[in-house]
Order: structure tokens, then sequence, then C-alpha cells
């Protein structure tokens, strides 16, 4: 078994999903294994990753309705508001997605389904810059 471990800096526009397949491929890649896994950790409390079609892009937007839903940016509910309104529902929404995931390898590649994407979800309303930990094991 070996090991390979890289970090992806990912730009987003403020609350959304941005797909990371591509990237998460190429560090695959990079780490030239055959069979194994691949976890990736995100490196944040007000961000999350999923695993989600990506055919249609209104499932994503459909998401982010939800999300919003599930935790509104309304400050009379939260307590914790130093940072901002966006802070807490995006602590919660975090809290309801992924911070990991953990995708098998077969044949060099992320055995994902014909129709799924990997996601960064920012849930904060402006602008970030998201680490995510790819790690690979597998040989």
């Amino acid at each position: 078994m070996r090991q390979h471990q890289t970090v992806l800096e990912i730009a987003t526009r403020g609350t959304g999903f941005v797909e990371i397949t591509r990237q998460v491929d190429g560090a695959l890649a990079e780490a030239g294994m055959d069979q194994g896994l691949v976890t990736l950790f995100i490196q944040h409390t007000s961000a999350s990753l999923t695993i989600q079609e990506n055919a249609d892009p209104d499932v994503m937007r459909d998401m982010t309705d939800a999300l919003e839903r599930l935790a509104p940016r309304d400050p009379s509910l939260y307590r914790h508001t130093t940072e901002g309104p966006d802070d807490m529902p995006a602590h919660i929404r975090s809290a309801l997605t992924d911070v990991s995931l953990t995708i098998p390898v077969r044949d060099g590649r992320l055995a994902l389904g014909t129709w799924q994407g990997v996601y960064v979800c920012e849930h904060r309303a402006q602008p970030h810059r998201r680490r995510v930990v790819v790690h690979v094991l597998g040989e």
C-alpha cells in the first residue's frame, strides 16, 4: 500500500456548490494508483462536501434552496451572530452535509456513478478560498 496527499484550493462565489470532480481526478492521477480509496476532507466549519447529481444544474439550485429552508439566515434564531447573519446557518448546513467523503478507486478512476459529481458546498454569502485535503491510499 502507498499513500499520497495533496491540498486543493477551491475558489467559491458565495452560497452554492462548486463541482471539484476534475480537480479530484487530477489529484488521483498524480498519485498514480489503480485501486484504493480517496478521502476528501474540507478544512472549514462553514463549508462542506457532497456527492450529488451533476447532469442537471437545477438539482444544485434545489439543494441550495432546501438548505436555506432548513437553516435560514435569520439572526433572531441564533445566539452566535458575531461573524455575521450567515455564519451560524453555515455551521448548521455544514453539519447537515459532510466534511469528509471516501470514494473507492477502480482502474485508476473515482468509482462514481454515471451522474455523480463531487462538490464543495459554500454556505457563506461571500466568496471564499476553501482548502480540501485529498488523501489517496492504494496501489
